[in-house]
């Protein structure tokens, strides 16, 4: 086993492209796919870029919410960019009801933590990934699992933040100091007792 996490970790590290992996293990798709310092992008958003995963196609954005599609699966990630502002961390305890819940930490110097939690539904498993100031939720089924899970994770990797303009949307003094009133629909002389008035020709 130890040969074979080798041989993917050296895939990952050599390669220029994002490489899948062909595993059933939850534990082992997380923790490969965020053991890798992973600085692709092709998806820039407002102070905010991360990397599509091949396979997968972004939709539409609603502010800071990103809806992507993939063999049949919806994916909605939410941009949490007030608790990236502010650093704050994130406070999980694993769900033992859950079909799977796992705290995610990598040792990296990373201030801020998050969780995997999948819950089966019916037929379907509802996945709820938060991990780099940003959350994943997708409804799937038993066979794209493992799959959505991968994908989730290459995205979730990737993201990284424009500090600045995240500091400049969430600054209601800067948006106070340089708005300006503008009187485009009020006449430059005001005339008193102005009426309209319908005249018959007749």
């Amino acid at each position: 086993m130890k040969k074979i996490m080798t041989f993917i970790l050296i895939l990952f590290l050599c390669g220029c492209t994002v490489v899948r992996i062909n595993t059933n293990e939850i534990d082992t798709i997380v923790n490969v796919v965020l053991s890798k310092n992973n600085t692709l992008y092709n998806r820039v958003g407002k102070g905010y870029k991360y990397y599509v995963p091949r396979g997968v196609t972004y939709i539409d954005t609603d502010s800071l919410n990103d809806k992507l599609y993939s063999n049949g699966v919806y994916y909605y990630l939410y941009i949490d960019a007030v608790s990236y502002y502010n650093k704050r961390k994130i406070d999980y305890k694993e769900n033992k009801n859950a079909y799977y819940s796992k705290k995610i930490s990598v040792d990296d110097g990373f201030e801020y933590d998050g969780y995997l939690e999948i819950n089966k539904q019916d037929n379907l498993y509802y996945i709820e990934f938060v991990y780099n100031y940003a959350r994943i939720e997708a409804m799937v089924t038993a066979q794209n699992l493992n799959s959505s899970v991968l994908n989730a994770t290459y995205i979730l990797s990737t993201i990284q933040f424009n500090y600045d303009v995240i500091e400049l949307m969430l600054n209601d003094e800067y948006f106070t100091n340089k708005e300006e009133k503008y009187t485009v629909f009020t006449p430059r002389e005001e005339s008193e007792n102005f009426e309209l008035k319908y005249e018959d020709s007749e």
